[in-house]
């Protein structure tokens, strides 16, 4: 389907057709005539699926269409990180290029002059206001921003942003939102508790669920079922065989983050660290580095997962497994655009392996294995799958010189003790 059949405002169109936006994608030609009817929606679609651009589209449409109070904030969108929100305000001003349509991109992590040209535009009426949801709360505590007049809230990444917390923020920024509103919700899962929340805001929701698309076959997927302790000699002998250029390294925490660039700093490797400790001005330096190939590696936690346009990236390195299956398929999304090739690397610990597996089952195939250098030490090993159907758990067993040569010994003896043999064999299991 083509824009110009489902929107309606010629300034729009012109916007679009400059920036070579003709199809829609599968989210946008199923919400736009939804929002557009002024219906309440509930979409479940990933992040390069085009769903920025699937509300913001017909909400600047029905804005430049008028009938919106000037001077006032006629639309507020939840975003969860700085760098999701610059992003959309961004994707906002091409879009509205040819229309008096306004916006402000609302964030922590700025200075005093920033800060106040944010309370400025609050003041005034931004038409678009586009906010991590901490620091538009800390703005209406100050007292001087008025929401009574929004007509159109929108929370983007939903999941997202409860997992980092703001769920008693969200709800206290709703509760000064008029009743009478258009919400839209997207998140890229639907776990019970964003059901919950969509029972609270929304009305009569529409609901849109696309499946999660699987990663793209140019990423070359490979695991390394490791001990903890490995898994930074691991990475290190990746980067000597394989120099990196363009690598992005995902941990599960900042500490980590801190930790693990520090002892790649001393292998004399151009990197960066990407957290949240950073201010704004620091993560944009980051990035722009990054992008004019001043530095080669950046370690990051999630933040760096979803909503930052990067492309060219030649490898990803899940460091630690991420919690969640969909988020390991943002994370590695991150390489092979653009019809390029790419190189996405796993470290799975025995603590780890059930993450492993949900992620397996959501891809719909097993991720190739890599053997650990022997000089590193023996490394656990995934057996099959049990017979234990009732307990849905898989059996992990955990290979030592020691225990194999046992095993080979009882074999040349022809001993048949079963139950000596299986206490013998060091077994973890680890529910799925």
């Amino acid at each position: 389907m083509r824009f110009d059949e489902i929107l309606t405002n010629d300034d729009v169109l012109d916007g679009l057709w400059d920036m070579h936006f003709d199809e829609c994608t599968p989210i946008q030609e199923q919400a736009i005539p939804i929002i557009m009817e002024g219906n309440d929606l509930l979409a479940c679609a990933q992040t390069g699926t085009g769903k920025t651009a699937a509300y913001l589209l017909p909400v600047i449409n029905m804005l430049a269409d008028g009938g919106y109070p000037e001077d006032a904030i006629n639309c507020v969108v939840m975003a969860p990180t700085r760098e999701l929100a610059q992003q959309i305000d961004r994707q906002l001003q091409g879009f509205a290029y040819f229309m008096p349509v306004s916006g402000m991109a609302i964030y922590g992590g700025t200075d005093g002059h920033t800060y106040d040209q944010q309370r400025k535009s609050l003041k005034m009426g931004a038409d678009v206001v586009i906010a991590t949801p901490g620091r538009l709360l800390a703005h209406l505590n100050m007292g001087y921003v008025d929401l009574s007049k929004v007509s159109f809230f929108i929370l983007d990444e939903a999941d997202r942003m409860l997992d980092m917390g703001f769920y008693d923020d969200i709800m206290q920024i709703v509760s000064k939102l008029p009743k009478e509103r258009q919400t839209l919700l997207f998140s890229a899962t639907m776990p019970p508790k964003i059901q919950q929340m969509a029972n609270k805001i929304l009305h009569n929701p529409a609901e849109i669920k696309l499946a999660v698309s699987k990663p793209a076959e140019k990423i070359k997927q490979s695991a390394y079922i490791c001990h903890e302790s490995q898994k930074l000699p691991i990475l290190k002998k990746i980067f000597e065989e394989n120099p990196p250029q363009r690598v992005i390294v995902f941990s599960s925490s900042k500490l980590k983050v801190k930790n693990l660039a520090r002892e790649l700093r001393d292998k004399n490797i151009r990197i960066a660290e990407m957290h949240s400790d950073l201010d704004q001005s620091k993560r944009d330096d980051v990035i722009l580095d990054f992008k004019a190939g001043k530095i080669h590696v950046i370690v990051a936690t999630d933040i760096l997962a979803r909503g930052i346009d990067i492309d060219d990236i030649e490898m990803v390195v899940n460091y630690d497994v991420p919690r969640e299956a969909e988020d390991y398929v943002h994370r590695i999304g991150r390489t092979a655009r653009a019809d390029r090739d790419g190189r996405a690397v796993t470290f799975v610990s025995p603590e780890e392996f059930s993450k492993l597996k949900r992620i397996e089952r959501l891809l719909e195939k097993d991720i190739p294995k890599e053997e650990v250098p022997d000089e590193l030490g023996g490394a656990p090993r995934m057996s099959r799958e049990s017979n234990i159907r009732n307990g849905k758990t898989r059996h992990f067993r955990k290979a030592s010189g020691q225990s194999q040569n046992k095993r080979n010994n009882r074999r040349r003896n022809g001993s048949k003790d079963r139950n000596r043999s299986s206490n013998e064999q060091a077994q973890q299991t680890v529910p799925v």
